[in-house]
């Protein structure tokens, strides 16, 4: 169908519950942020619990950035999250209509309403996803209305809670933050504790939250996006109705929730039917794999992707030389330095089928997955994802990960500024005969610019010696790279052929 044929269409009607009716269940849920997130993860799997009888109750969702909130009114709440994409090479196809949020109130001018959810004996969970710095202590006096940050807002609620149900345990809540951000449920505990001091809420309510209210570390693991203005309008056409919070996901989906026996009682909507959500004392097996295979093939794979002018992860697996370059390094770099639990579930094969589940993931043709987007912050991302995957590989296998020192030498000709405006860096690409300016979007990006004026392209000892100052350099890595044997001289020799033969022949040589 064209665009034409598109815009002339009849208009469709609105998705709300007259079209599209549906139960209505008690709240029992309070949800901070609207974002798509929460909506193609958390939200869509209380919504399968509800159909399947599995859980009965409904979300209130708090919405802290502004004050409309007629996205959500306007169609009762209800939203479509269209699940596309591969899973262990077949095509998945899923349309869902979910039903599951009650009621949008802002923070900004409904916080008494929220307030007064506080009473609601039905109420059992606490779920969000602010930004990564929305889990920080700031000090603030919980009274206002509302409060300016996420913790003090949580603190306000719950110190209503306490009040109306009198320190009573049944009336205590789960907290599950998903913000990704190591810790998560801890470092907002710490965040509550420290505001109900500074607010001098008292003794009582401080051994109410340390006893009764659980806060739980979380990982969740879905790509979840907003659809581009063409592929909503054809959903639109395919589903028949207009859905201005149309949800687009892949099929894969993970929620890994630290917790135990009253956790699990508590979260009815997980079981043994839903094995993408996972309870257990200890998540860091969940977060390591995900931080080294698929958040760290990422960091190692994007410069070198956008390098060769590729756009989309999508895009560097339809390259026939660099999608042979994700999947070896993912399987014979990083997937064995992974480390295993030795129990079902949590072993080495439990890691290589996440990895080909990644795989394909990558290969998803559905999400525009921007490699510019992931290189927002590259040096912190390289540190924190592929370091311990560097020292592991040398204890391994005494030896150099080729493909790894590939990945390293692209990041730092990605990191190469050609020109700094009003602070901003900006490197460059020959892309298609014509030069391409992407912005350097990292707190290092002056620190290359200054370094990378040391280097002649054609005089390899310039290349060798700017790489072994990055690698010694213990303030950007928390150790120094340079010890690693034969790192620093491979790295370097990947660096220099790309600045002489250019990206893609060293590319191609690296796999011969």
């Amino acid at each position: 169908m064209t665009a034409s044929q598109i815009a002339t269409h009849p208009t469709m009607a609105k998705l709300t519950r007259s079209t599209h009716p549906a139960p209505v269940f008690p709240e029992k849920i309070l949800q901070f942020g609207t974002g798509v997130l929460l909506r193609g993860l958390p939200d869509y799997l209380v919504q399968k619990a509800n159909a399947e009888g599995r859980f009965g109750g409904s979300i209130v969702v708090v919405k802290s950035t502004d004050s409309q909130t007629n996205e959500f009114s306007d169609q009762d709440n209800l939203y479509t999250v269209a699940v596309r994409g591969l899973q262990q090479g077949q095509a998945v196809s899923e349309t869902t209509i979910v039903s599951a949020i009650s009621r949008v109130l802002a923070a900004q001018t409904q916080w008494k309403e929220i307030l007064m959810l506080a009473r609601n004996p039905k109420l059992q969970i606490v779920i969000s996803n602010t930004t990564e710095v929305g889990l920080d202590y700031v000090e603030e006096s919980i009274f206002q209305h509302p409060p300016q940050s996420f913790p003090a807002k949580l603190t306000a609620f719950l110190y209503e809670r306490f009040r109306s149900v009198g320190g009573s345990r049944a009336k205590g809540l789960i907290v599950i933050p998903t913000e990704l951000v190591t810790d998560n449920g801890l470092k907002l505990r710490d965040a509550v504790e420290k505001l109900a001091q500074y607010n001098e809420l008292g003794k009582l309510f401080t051994k109410w939250l340390k006893f009764h209210v659980r806060f739980c570390n979380s990982l969740v693991d879905r790509i979840v996006t907003r659809p581009t203005h063409e592929a909503q309008q054809a959903l639109q056409q395919e589903v028949g109705y207009e859905d201005d919070l149309l949800t687009f996901t892949e099929p894969y989906h993970l929620w890994a929730i630290e917790g135990d026996d009253r956790v699990r009682e508590t979260l009815s909507f997980a079981d043994a039917s839903t094995p993408q959500i996972i309870i257990d004392e200890d998540i860091n097996f969940y977060r390591e794999r995900k931080l080294r295979v698929l958040n760290g093939t990422h960091s190692l794979t994007m410069p070198l992707g956008y390098l060769l002018g590729l756009e989309t992860v999508a895009d560097e697996m339809s390259h026939p030389a660099m999608s042979k370059f994700v999947e070896s390094l993912m399987l014979t770099e990083i997937v064995p330095t992974v480390p295993d639990y030795g129990i079902p579930g949590m072993d080495k094969a439990a890691v290589a089928q996440f990895a080909n589940d990644v795989l394909d993931r990558f290969r998803n043709p559905n999400l525009d997955h921007l490699l510019l987007n992931i290189s927002l912050q590259e040096t912190a991302k390289m540190q924190s994802r592929n370091v311990a995957t560097i020292q592991r590989y040398f204890e391994q296998f005494n030896a150099v990960p080729k493909h790894i020192a590939l990945g390293f030498a692209a990041y730092l000709l990605f990191m190469k500024a050609i020109r700094e405006e009003k602070g901003q860096f900006f490197g460059e690409i020959a892309v298609n005969g014509g030069i391409l300016t992407y912005p350097i979007r990292d707190d290092k990006a002056g620190y290359f610019y200054g370094d990378w004026k040391t280097v002649k392209n054609n005089v390899p000892a310039t290349v060798l010696a700017f790489v072994k100052s990055v690698l010694s350099d213990v303030t950007i890595w928390k150790t120094d790279l340079a010890i690693l044997p034969g790192f620093t001289e491979a790295v370097a020799q990947y660096l220099s052929a790309m600045l002489t033969a250019g990206v893609e022949k060293t590319l191609i040589k690296a796999l011969a």
